[in-house]
C-alpha cells in the first residue's frame, strides 16, 4: 500500500517538473532564443533599431521619482526592459552592479533598467529577495516598452549621447553583455572626444 501511495506521489511530482519545464519553454517573450527562427521573431518585434531616434517616455522610479528619457541626452544611456518572471533577465541582472554600475561610475553613464509589465509590489518582493539595491523604473502598463518592441525579453537599448540608439540587443548571452560592455566603453570614450 505505501508503496503504491509513493509510486503516485512521484508520478505526479514528476508530471509537475515536465509541467514547469515546458512553461518555462514557453513563455513568451522571454529570450525567445532557444527556438528555431527565433531570431527572426526578435529582429521583427524589434521597433527601434540602430541608428533611430530613442522614443522618450517617462517611467515612475521604484523609489517614488521619475525618470525622462530625453532628461538623460548628453549621457550614454542603457535602457534595459525586463522581468521578475524571466530567468534570462535574472541572469543578466546579477551582472549589473559590478560590471556595469560599478565600471562606469563617475562617469556619464545611466543604467535605467525598466520592469516590463509588473507591479511595484513585484518588482518590490523580487529586489528584496535579490538584495538590489540600484534604480529601477517601472512599466506596469508597458507603454514604454511597447515604443521600443513588441516581444521578448530581456532587451538592452544602447543609447548615445546625441538620443539615437547605437547598439539594440534581445536575450542574455554572456558574450553578448560582453560586447555591449564594450560598447558602452566606446560610446563613452567617443563622447569624450566629439562632445568637445
Amino acid at each position: 500500500m505505501a508503496t503504491k501511495k509513493s509510486n503516485k506521489q512521484l508520478a505526479v511530482l514528476l508530471a509537475l517538473i515536465a509541467a514547469i519545464f515546458v512553461a518555462l519553454l514557453l513563455l513568451p517573450g522571454c529570450d525567445g532564443r532557444a527556438k528555431k527562427g527565433a531570431a527572426d521573431e526578435a529582429e521583427a518585434a524589434t521597433l527601434v533599431k540602430a541608428g533611430d531616434s530613442a522614443p522618450d517616455f517617462t517611467v515612475a522610479m521604484f523609489d517614488g521619482g521619475h525618470t525622462t528619457l530625453s532628461d538623460l541626452r548628453g549621457k550614454v544611456v542603457l535602457l534595459n526592459f525586463w522581468a521578475t518572471w524571466c530567468p534570462p533577465c535574472r541572469q543578466e541582472l546579477a551582472r549589473v552592479q559590478t560590471d556595469l554600475i560599478d565600471r562606469f561610475a563617475g562617469r556619464d553613464f545611466v543604467f535605467l533598467p525598466v520592469s516590463r509589465g509588473e507591479s511595484r509590489e513585484e518588482v518590490a518582493a523580487f529586489r528584496e529577495k535579490a538584495g538590489y539595491a540600484f534604480p529601477m523604473g517601472l512599466d506596469p502598463q508597458r507603454k514604454a516598452y511597447d515604443r521600443y518592441a513588441s516581444n521578448f525579453i530581456p532587451r538592452n537599448f544602447l543609447i548615445g549621447r546625441d538620443g539615437k540608439v547605437i547598439l539594440a540587443t534581445v536575450g542574455y548571452e554572456s558574450e553578448e553583455f560582453d560586447a555591449l560592455l564594450q560598447a558602452v566603453e566606446t560610446a563613452l570614450e567617443a563622447g569624450n572626444t566629439s562632445a568637445e
